[in-house]
Protein backbone atom coordinates (compact mmCIF):
# COMPACT_ATOMS: atom_id res chain seq x y z
CA UNK A 1 0.00 0.00 0.00
CA UNK A 2 3.05 2.50 0.75
CA UNK A 3 3.99 1.71 -2.47
CA UNK A 4 0.85 2.55 -4.57
CA UNK A 5 0.92 5.52 -2.23
CA UNK A 6 4.18 6.86 -3.07
CA UNK A 7 3.63 6.10 -6.64
CA UNK A 8 0.69 7.84 -6.81
CA UNK A 9 2.26 11.38 -4.78
CA UNK A 10 5.01 10.57 -7.57
CA UNK A 11 2.87 10.55 -10.60
CA UNK A 12 0.92 13.33 -9.65
CA UNK A 13 4.00 15.70 -9.06
CA UNK A 14 5.11 14.70 -12.68
CA UNK A 15 1.64 15.83 -13.46
CA UNK A 16 1.48 19.02 -11.61
CA UNK A 17 5.04 19.66 -13.14
CA UNK A 18 3.86 18.74 -16.95
CA UNK A 19 0.93 21.33 -16.43
CA UNK A 20 3.32 24.09 -14.92
CA UNK A 21 5.13 23.75 -18.24
CA UNK A 22 2.24 23.42 -20.55
CA UNK A 23 1.09 26.46 -18.62
CA UNK A 24 4.16 28.65 -19.24
CA UNK A 25 4.49 27.71 -22.95
CA UNK A 26 0.75 28.83 -23.46
CA UNK A 27 1.28 31.95 -21.37
CA UNK A 28 4.35 32.92 -23.66
CA UNK A 29 2.23 32.12 -26.58
CA UNK A 30 0.04 34.39 -25.60
CA UNK A 31 2.15 37.04 -24.98
CA UNK A 32 3.78 36.84 -28.50
CA UNK A 33 0.18 36.92 -29.76
CA UNK A 34 -0.61 39.81 -28.03
CA UNK A 35 2.64 41.78 -28.95
CA UNK A 36 1.83 40.63 -32.42
CA UNK A 37 -2.02 42.12 -32.14
CA UNK A 38 -0.30 45.37 -31.22
CA UNK A 39 2.19 46.22 -32.56
CA UNK A 40 0.06 45.26 -36.07
CA UNK A 41 -2.77 47.86 -34.63
CA UNK A 42 -0.07 50.36 -33.70
CA UNK A 43 1.49 49.75 -37.33
CA UNK A 44 -2.06 51.04 -38.92
CA UNK A 45 -3.06 53.59 -36.44
CA UNK A 46 0.32 55.66 -37.61
CA UNK A 47 -0.06 54.68 -41.18
CA UNK A 48 -3.68 56.12 -41.14
CA UNK A 49 -2.18 59.06 -38.58
CA UNK A 50 0.28 59.77 -41.40
CA UNK A 51 -2.03 59.76 -44.04
CA UNK A 52 -5.03 61.53 -42.88
CA UNK A 53 -4.58 62.52 -38.79
CA UNK A 54 -6.71 61.35 -36.34
CA UNK A 55 -9.99 61.38 -37.84
CA UNK A 56 -8.54 58.54 -40.31
CA UNK A 57 -7.08 57.16 -37.93
CA UNK A 58 -10.82 56.26 -36.51
CA UNK A 59 -11.40 53.71 -39.77
CA UNK A 60 -8.45 51.30 -37.99
CA UNK A 61 -10.35 50.64 -35.20
CA UNK A 62 -14.03 50.24 -36.90
CA UNK A 63 -11.92 47.99 -39.93
CA UNK A 64 -8.46 47.07 -39.50
CA UNK A 65 -8.24 46.23 -35.74
CA UNK A 66 -11.57 43.74 -36.36
CA UNK A 67 -9.40 42.04 -39.07
CA UNK A 68 -6.29 41.65 -36.94
CA UNK A 69 -7.96 40.31 -34.05
CA UNK A 70 -9.50 37.65 -36.73
CA UNK A 71 -6.58 36.87 -38.09
CA UNK A 72 -4.43 36.49 -34.91
CA UNK A 73 -7.65 34.10 -33.63
CA UNK A 74 -7.72 31.79 -37.31
CA UNK A 75 -3.78 31.34 -37.54
CA UNK A 76 -3.48 30.26 -33.79
CA UNK A 77 -6.76 28.58 -33.45
CA UNK A 78 -7.94 31.19 -30.36
CA UNK A 79 -10.47 33.71 -30.09
CA UNK A 80 -8.31 37.26 -29.79
CA UNK A 81 -10.45 40.35 -29.05
CA UNK A 82 -9.92 43.72 -26.95
CA UNK A 83 -11.74 44.74 -24.50
CA UNK A 84 -12.79 47.69 -21.38
CA UNK A 85 -14.84 48.70 -18.85
CA UNK A 86 -15.37 51.46 -21.05
CA UNK A 87 -15.84 50.39 -24.32
CA UNK A 88 -16.07 52.17 -27.39
CA UNK A 89 -17.75 49.72 -29.33
CA UNK A 90 -20.41 47.80 -27.20
CA UNK A 91 -19.58 44.27 -29.13
CA UNK A 92 -16.31 44.91 -27.63
CA UNK A 93 -17.69 44.59 -23.60
CA UNK A 94 -16.17 42.66 -21.64
CA UNK A 95 -17.75 38.87 -20.11
CA UNK A 96 -18.04 38.58 -16.65
CA UNK A 97 -14.62 36.90 -16.04
CA UNK A 98 -13.11 39.71 -18.33
CA UNK A 99 -14.89 42.21 -16.17
CA UNK A 100 -13.60 40.61 -13.38
CA UNK A 101 -9.63 40.51 -14.63
CA UNK A 102 -9.93 44.44 -15.42
CA UNK A 103 -11.39 45.77 -12.19
CA UNK A 104 -8.13 43.40 -10.49
CA UNK A 105 -6.03 45.65 -13.01
CA UNK A 106 -6.79 48.67 -11.96
CA UNK A 107 -6.78 47.44 -8.18
CA UNK A 108 -3.26 46.38 -8.76
CA UNK A 109 -2.78 49.37 -10.59
CA UNK A 110 -3.95 51.60 -7.79
CA UNK A 111 -1.32 49.34 -5.28
CA UNK A 112 1.86 50.34 -7.24
CA UNK A 113 1.80 47.88 -10.00
CA UNK A 114 3.35 48.92 -13.05
CA UNK A 115 0.69 49.06 -15.53
CA UNK A 116 2.46 48.19 -18.53
CA UNK A 117 3.32 44.85 -16.68
CA UNK A 118 -0.16 43.57 -15.52
CA UNK A 119 -1.40 40.81 -17.25
CA UNK A 120 -3.42 37.45 -16.03
CA UNK A 121 -4.13 33.68 -17.04
CA UNK A 122 -6.30 31.28 -15.74
CA UNK A 123 -7.34 27.76 -16.64
CA UNK A 124 -11.05 27.75 -16.42
CA UNK A 125 -13.82 25.66 -17.50
CA UNK A 126 -16.74 27.08 -19.93
CA UNK A 127 -18.99 24.96 -21.16
CA UNK A 128 -17.98 21.76 -20.40
CA UNK A 129 -14.13 22.04 -21.28
CA UNK A 130 -11.24 23.53 -20.10
CA UNK A 131 -10.08 26.92 -22.06
CA UNK A 132 -6.79 29.33 -20.71
CA UNK A 133 -7.96 32.81 -20.56
CA UNK A 134 -5.29 35.71 -20.75
CA UNK A 135 -5.32 39.47 -20.63
CA UNK A 136 -3.18 41.74 -21.12
CA UNK A 137 -3.46 45.61 -20.21
CA UNK A 138 -3.79 48.05 -22.58
CA UNK A 139 -2.03 51.16 -20.91
CA UNK A 140 -2.20 54.57 -22.48
CA UNK A 141 1.75 55.44 -23.29
CA UNK A 142 3.00 58.44 -23.28
CA UNK A 143 3.39 59.79 -26.78
CA UNK A 144 1.14 58.14 -28.25
CA UNK A 145 -1.67 59.24 -30.14
CA UNK A 146 -4.46 57.66 -28.47
CA UNK A 147 -5.39 60.56 -26.46
CA UNK A 148 -6.46 62.28 -29.75
CA UNK A 149 -9.28 59.85 -29.72
CA UNK A 150 -9.61 58.34 -26.11
CA UNK A 151 -8.39 61.90 -23.91
CA UNK A 152 -10.50 64.53 -22.59
CA UNK A 153 -9.33 67.61 -25.25
CA UNK A 154 -10.93 65.69 -28.54
CA UNK A 155 -11.25 67.79 -31.57
CA UNK A 156 -14.62 68.32 -32.81
CA UNK A 157 -14.29 66.57 -36.36
CA UNK A 158 -12.75 63.59 -34.68
CA UNK A 159 -15.61 63.96 -31.90
CA UNK A 160 -18.23 64.09 -34.62
CA UNK A 161 -16.91 61.45 -36.29
CA UNK A 162 -16.47 58.94 -33.16
CA UNK A 163 -20.30 59.98 -32.45
CA UNK A 164 -21.34 58.85 -36.20
CA UNK A 165 -19.96 55.54 -35.53
CA UNK A 166 -20.08 55.04 -31.85
CA UNK A 167 -23.35 56.42 -30.81
CA UNK A 168 -22.97 54.78 -27.03
CA UNK A 169 -19.01 55.91 -26.96
CA UNK A 170 -17.88 55.45 -23.23
CA UNK A 171 -13.76 55.31 -24.12
CA UNK A 172 -13.21 58.90 -23.42
CA UNK A 173 -11.59 61.34 -20.28
CA UNK A 174 -8.44 59.12 -20.21
CA UNK A 175 -5.20 60.55 -19.91
CA UNK A 176 -0.98 59.25 -19.61
CA UNK A 177 -1.03 55.93 -17.58
CA UNK A 178 -4.50 54.75 -17.77
CA UNK A 179 -5.42 51.72 -18.24
CA UNK A 180 -7.40 51.49 -21.70
CA UNK A 181 -8.62 48.22 -22.00
CA UNK A 182 -6.90 44.59 -22.19
CA UNK A 183 -5.96 42.13 -24.72
CA UNK A 184 -7.77 39.40 -24.13
CA UNK A 185 -7.31 35.70 -25.76
CA UNK A 186 -9.58 32.53 -24.80
CA UNK A 187 -7.49 29.43 -25.74
CA UNK A 188 -9.33 25.86 -26.06
CA UNK A 189 -7.52 23.61 -23.82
Amino acid sequence: MKLLNLLLLVGGLVAIAAYADNTQDQIAANRAAVKEFAQAIQSELQGAMKAGGSVNAIGVCIEKAPAIAAAISKKNGWKASRTSLKPRNPDNAPDAWEKKVLQDFEKRKAGGEDSANLEYSEMVMDGGKHEVRYMKAIVIAEGTPCLACHGSNIAPEVSAKLKTFYPKDQATGYKTGDIRGAFSIRQPM
